[in-house]
Order: C-alpha cells, then sequence, then structure tokens
C-alpha cells in the first residue's frame, strides 16, 4: 500500500506549513480515546494557497470550479495539520468534516463544492480518508473566504 506523502508526489502535491490560527484558538487538539489512540480536532481551515487568502461568493463571484480550487486548498491545510499533529501515516480515519461555503441565497450546490476537499484526503489517505460530512452555505465566512473546512479524525499516538 502507497503511503500518504507518496500519493501527494503521484498527485504532484506539496503540503503548505501548517497554517497558524487567525485569532483565539488552538489549530488541532488531541484527545485520548484510549492507550494510543486520540480524536483529533481540527479547527476550521480558511481557503488559502501560498499565503494568499482565496476569496469571493459562489457562484456570483467565484465559479464553481474556483470555489473547488478553494475546497482542495482548505483539504491540503487539514492534511498539513494533520502531519503536525500526528503525522499521515497515523491517522486511522478521518470521521467527519464539516464545509462551509460562501454562497448566494439561490446557491444548492454546495455538496458539490465541499466534494473537492472530500476527494482529495480520499486520494492521499485512501480508505482511511473516507468520512461522514457536513456541507453549509453561509452568507460570511471569516476575511470574505470562500471555503472553511474544519475536521475529526482518529490517529495513532504512542
Amino acid at each position: 500500500m502507497t503511503s500518504p506523502h507518496a500519493r501527494l508526489r503521484d498527485l504532484g502535491l506539496e503540503l503548505p506549513a501548517p497554517p497558524a490560527p487567525l485569532a483565539s484558538y488552538i489549530p488541532t487538539l488531541l484527545v485520548p480515546i484510549g492507550e494510543r489512540r486520540s480524536l483529533l480536532y481540527i479547527a476550521g481551515q480558511v481557503s488559502a494557497r501560498d499565503g494568499k487568502r482565496l476569496t469571493g461568493r459562489c457562484p456570483d463571484q467565484v465559479s464553481m470550479e474556483q470555489a473547488q480550487e478553494a475546497a482542495r486548498a482548505c483539504a491540503l491545510s487539514l492534511l498539513a495539520q494533520m502531519e503536525s499533529a500526528a503525522g499521515l501515516d497515523n491517522v486511522e480515519q478521518v470521521v467527519q468534516l464539516t464545509g462551509f461555503v460562501l454562497s448566494t441565497d439561490d446557491f444548492g450546490d454546495q455538496p458539490k463544492v465541499i466534494n473537492a476537499a472530500s476527494d482529495l484526503i480520499a486520494e492521499v489517505l485512501g480508505d482511511a480518508g473516507k468520512h461522514t460530512r457536513v456541507a453549509i452555505g453561509t452568507n460570511a465566512l471569516p476575511f470574505l473566504v470562500t471555503v472553511e473546512i474544519a475536521a475529526v479524525a482518529v490517529v495513532r499516538t504512542g
């Protein structure tokens, strides 16, 4: 079985540095659930690439494709946080993603936007990346980013 790092290389992707918190919170929290396992909670990761926030409301300010790119950027940040907190090789299961899409009142394709993040995480982590999910449309997100996604995973520790 190929490692998550090899899958990232095969996809031509690199993990960014794990983003620092943008307000009063911690980016990750490990909660022990046994001797060698923990739940890893990852704070919402906003859409950004190369230090630049990806902003705009879908679909009137950004296209579906741009919103999906924003979701992929969030997924890479989530993977970077997983790597920093526990190591990608130690992810047993991504349990849930909660995705928010900045969108107009009449836009209903939030699941299609967040699919881009779900698909990338599953490509990198294999079966361990398959998860439950929430995809929500909202009229405001921090810094007017297009997408924000939080996650919970089970990881091996110790």
